[in-house]
């Protein structure tokens, strides 16, 4: 397994985190399929498990951090806003997006599918326009986790964002 920590600037109206990372986990449970990201997350403390895909249009989450498991097929996402990176993701790749970023799917196979959850006691919103201050002071404060949603209680989550 490969990790990586990528930190996003603001992005024309897209917050991003000001101190966290998104992290990026590549060859996790490839040929798995979702039975295995939600297993993972949930012994990893990480609720709301949902089953879907990636919005098509630029969004972010202000009161939540968000981890998403690609259970099947591939897509390019643009992380970090309008001016942030476009990556390409497949099956048994992860990404744990810090409260603020912005995330928007620009195309994928017609099988694409992702395990997403959210730390315990977190809940995601839906964001589409600017950020106001008291919006930046609630991303700057939603809680860290208390595990990694990947690795458990000492993994890469632990290590980048402590």
């Amino acid at each position: 397994m490969e990790a990586e920590a990528i930190m996003f600037e603001p992005s024309d109206w897209v917050p991003n985190n000001p101190r966290l990372p998104v992290l990026l986990y590549r060859g996790l449970s490839a040929g798995g399929g979702p039975t295995d990201f939600k297993l993972r997350f949930a012994a990893n403390g990480w609720t709301g498990i949902w089953t879907n895909g990636v919005f098509d249009y630029q969004h972010y989450h202000s009161r939540a951090h968000e981890v998403l498991g690609i259970s099947t097929g591939s897509a390019r996402l643009l992380i970090g806003g309008p001016g942030g990176r476009a990556l390409e993701v497949a099956a048994g790749d992860c990404l744990v997006l810090p409260a603020g970023t912005g995330h928007q799917n620009l195309g994928s196979t017609s099988d694409f599918e992702v395990i997403g959850a959210y730390p315990e006691g977190q809940h995601a919103d839906i964001q589409t326009s600017a950020a106001s201050s008291e919006m930046l002071k609630t991303i700057s404060s939603v809680s860290l986790p208390n595990t990694d949603p990947v690795q458990g209680p000492a993994g890469f989550l632990i290590d980048k964002w402590r």
